[in-house]
């Protein structure tokens, strides 16, 4: 469902571009271009109803947001809007661990796959230097992820398959010193059924060199991760994925919110404390008031269906239905060919679930080109190992 351009003129300002698959682009895929599509393609009547700035600021009384240019930050700028959906998702939650924002790598946006995939790369060469001890090359080639949830769970897993299939191919005297340890305070995968969990946790643990430690990190340094018992991993990388906070706009909002920070909304998506009724917000950057949903890609994708639906619907002054959300399910993919799906008519674990999580992701990607150029990725790697050169 889409806004219909003949009743309705929209204008999209990006705060920030959440790009799926981007777990992917780590240790597996090269060219970004095969995940991203360029929003341009979407079709806009007229090409300045897409503007790339930041939306800095937001005044409701005047339906007016104020934003800066991305290509030229001296470049200010305001917009006047009937309609304004907010949609600007989250960011990583530190919860105040000292060295997080300093040395952690978060997985939000697709120059933080960039960055992982280069990091990993050169701690495999570097573990190759005739300089370098034996310890040092241990800490090089250590892995450590923060959060037990999806992403942090596939990400892990991609590390795994990248490990037997790669470093065991490219840097065979590294492949034993090859390690990936996965910190989570609570169970992993917490939202899915037990039995799927309990499945994921047996496969993870016996994974030669993968580690699963249920603790919590106090403190994040250059070279290496502090637990809450004290001790200290060594480590060359740490990928921080665990939790939510809002970005700075959504912060300097007056707007109502809850305790995580979320916009308030109501069962239309219509946000609380505009008279007016003509702010929405959708996504992880807010919450309905009587029914807070999980802050997943599904929530926001039926979100913004439904509000394209509602604006249609309002303008032709046809009757408007509340917001329902029914959960179609949840995929993880755990590594060596196998994943997880918990729908709520069937769980599959395994292999046959890996075919249905390759399948159902690929329905997902923006464009038929991406559809098309993903299996081909996939297919190169298969056949070829993994695409690791590199650019420095």
């Amino acid at each position: 469902m889409f806004i219909d351009e003949s009743i309705l003129y929209p204008s999209l300002i990006p705060e920030n571009v959440i790009i799926p698959f981007f777990v992917f682009v780590t240790p597996v895929i090269k060219e970004v271009q095969s995940i991203t599509e360029p929003i341009r393609n979407v079709g806009f009547d007229d090409p300045s109803d897409f503007l790339l700035a930041c939306a800095e600021e937001l005044d409701v009384s005047s339906q007016t947001i104020y934003c800066r240019s991305v290509l030229d930050q001296k470049s200010q700028f305001s917009v006047s809007y009937d309609k304004l959906i907010i949609g600007v998702g989250c960011i990583s939650n530190t919860f105040g661990v000292p060295g997080v924002e300093k040395y952690a790598s978060f997985l939000k946006e697709i120059k933080d796959a960039q960055y992982i995939r280069r990091k990993i790369l050169a701690n495999c060469e570097k573990a190759l230097y005739p300089t370098f001890s034996s310890e040092e090359n241990k800490r090089l080639l250590h892995t450590v992820i923060v959060g037990g949830g999806p992403t942090g769970v596939e990400f892990g897993a991609e590390l795994y398959d990248f490990k037997v299939q790669d470093v065991r191919r490219l840097y065979e005297t590294n492949e034993e010193w090859f390690k990936v340890t996965l910190i989570e305070a609570a169970n992993i995968l917490g939202s899915f059924d037990k039995k799927l969990r309990s499945y994921a946790e047996k496969k993870i643990t016996q994974r030669p060199n993968f580690s699963l430690l249920k603790t919590s990190v106090v403190e994040v340094k250059e070279d290496s991760v502090t637990l809450k018992d004290g001790t200290i991993i060594p480590c060359g990388l740490v990928v921080w994925s665990t939790g939510l906070s809002p970005r700075k706009f959504t912060q300097d909002l007056k707007l109502p919110k809850n305790s995580r920070g979320q916009i308030l909304v109501d069962n239309y998506l219509r946000v609380l404390g505009d008279p007016k009724g003509s702010t929405y917000a959708v996504g992880d950057c807010s919450a309905l008031e009587s029914d807070p949903l999980p802050c997943t890609a599904q929530v926001a994708e039926r979100q913004g269906r439904y509000l394209a639906e509602s604006l249609n619907n309002l303008q032709k002054k046809q009757d408007v239905k509340p917001f329902g959300f029914r959960s179609s399910g949840m995929l993880a993919y755990i590594g060596d060919y196998k994943a997880l799906t918990d729908l709520p008519e069937f769980k599959v674990q395994g292999f046959t679930s890996w075919l249905l999580w390759r399948s159902a992701y690929l329905t997902r990607l923006g464009s038929w080109r991406l559809r098309m150029q993903v299996p081909i990725d996939w297919l190169k790697t298969l056949l070829f190992g993994r695409d690791t050169s590199n650019f420095y």
